[in-house]
């Protein structure tokens, strides 16, 4: 990507934009806007929220707004300036000129930290793709140097405009070529989902808001090396292990890229690929930074999302996947306020209190899975084949085999009384 180099000192500007209705306090979106900075290497020199009364066009902010902001990058040495929320390319580019620095918006952050980020062929693709999506209505920029070569055929423009164009073409001709094979890795995704659908093992998926500790809770109950940084968007890609559940023999693991408010558009296909799994969980473990201030808007954030995936319901309305709450980093928590939450954590067995970096109620976390993946289970009783191995070795390995004897003097058939879930019901039905 190359926009933005690690360790550049910047300025982090809020806009708080009168009359928007915003899903965070302006505080906690400066907050965040500050940790997707770190999260890319630059080195926050000041930070603070702007009010917006008006927005200006051609430059969102105000001439006495955009002169303080010139005056602060001179005082703090910045070369950057980082603004929380979407600026239109000539926004952009008349802020670069007014303030005599490099002015980078959330979403061409956010496309930084996708772009370092990104370890699978998806990840890569989707993000490139999201990256010309955006970098096609801001070419203007690469070009002022050419704009004052008009002349010819006036309306027609000159050589300036004929290279923005030729830009343009190459960049469309890249993104048809990246979106063929994006479709092609969907469909290799598409072959391995299926076929881990057919295998017997549960998915367990967790889901969060970013930062909220999943990758070190991932780590902590698979023993896997995940990286896990207090970092925004420490991971990206979707990530799956195997562990060992009270009552369930083997459960997939998969960890899944973290949440955030207002994700750039161009980047809402490739954050989507990584929630797949997701829809075809078993259950999913919403994990949550407890300690966090804004720990209810960002569950809020993150039911908006799953809503969108259908895997909640509207008000009112039960999830299709059950969901069992993880309110993650316990350990952060004060006394009184750990007390205050105790109560509603004992009364609800939907909610595990957990502090992944200590361990704390991680055992009750794997038994309340457990639980959930083995609470719709029944009893059912087959009549099989005693020359049908494969049928009869998949219950003995798949189910909890409670009886299993000759149903005739010669032999030649079994019964067998096993505890299957439906899922697994559907599988072994479908062996055939």
């Amino acid at each position: 990507m190359g926009e933005v180099s690690r360790g550049a000192r910047a300025l982090v500007v809020c806009p708080d934009i009168r009359g928007m209705a915003y899903d965070l306090d302006a505080h906690s979106r400066l907050a965040e806007a500050e940790g997707l900075a770190l999260a890319i290497g630059i080195v926050i020199a000041e930070s603070f929220v702007l009010p917006v009364r008006d927005v200006r066009p051609n430059l969102l902010f105000g001439a006495g707004q955009v002169d303080n902001i010139r005056t602060s990058c001179e005082q703090n040495e910045a070369e950057l300036v980082v603004v929380d929320g979407a600026l239109s390319p000539i926004q952009q580019r008349n802020l670069e000129e007014k303030l005599g620095r490099k002015v980078i918006d959330r979403t061409g952050l956010i496309l930084e930290i996708f772009g370092e980020r990104a370890a699978t062929a998806e990840g890569r693709l989707q993000v490139e793709l999201a990256h010309l999506d955006y970098q096609q209505s801001r070419l203007v920029r690469s070009w002022t140097h050419l704009e004052r070569q008009r002349g010819g055929f006036g309306f027609l423009g000159g050589p300036g405009e004929t290279q923005i164009e030729a830009d343009r073409r190459m960049i469309r001709q890249r993104m048809g070529r990246l979106r063929k094979e994006l479709e092609q890795v969907r469909k290799t995704r598409g072959l391995h989902r299926e076929r881990r659908e057919r295998a017997p093992w549960p998915v367990v998926a967790l889901v969060g808001y970013t930062n909220a500790g999943k990758s070190t809770l991932f780590n902590r109950l698979t023993g896997a090396g995940v990286m896990a940084e207090d970092l925004l968007f420490a991971t990206l890609d979707p990530t799956m292990r195997a562990i060992a559940l009270p009552g369930v023999e083997k459960a997939i693991l998969s960890d899944t890229v973290g949440f955030i408010s207002d994700l750039p558009t161009q980047l809402v296909a490739a954050f989507r690929a990584t929630l797949e799994e997701v829809t075809s969980a078993d259950v999913i473990c919403h994990v949550r930074d407890i300690s966090n201030p804004s720990t209810a808007a960002q569950k809020a954030q993150v039911l908006q999302v799953l809503r969108d995936l259908d895997v909640v319901g509207g008000e009112g309305e039960d999830a299709s996947i059950p969901i069992l709450e993880v309110w993650n980093k316990w350990d952060r928590l004060t006394p009184e306020a750990a007390d205050d939450l105790a109560a509603q954590v004992e009364a609800d067995e939907h909610i595990v209190a957990t502090s992944a970096v200590t361990g704390e109620g991680v055992d009750l976390l794997l038994e309340r899975l457990g639980e959930m993946l083995t609470r719709n289970a029944s009893l059912r009783t087959f009549e099989v084949p005693a020359s049908d191995g494969r049928r009869i070795a998949w219950l003995h390995a798949h189910g909890e085999v409670i009886e299993d004897v000759a149903d005739d003097e010669g032999g030649a058939m079994r019964r067998i009384t096993v505890r299957l879930n439906p899922k697994e019901l559907g599988q072994f039905e479908a062996i055939g």
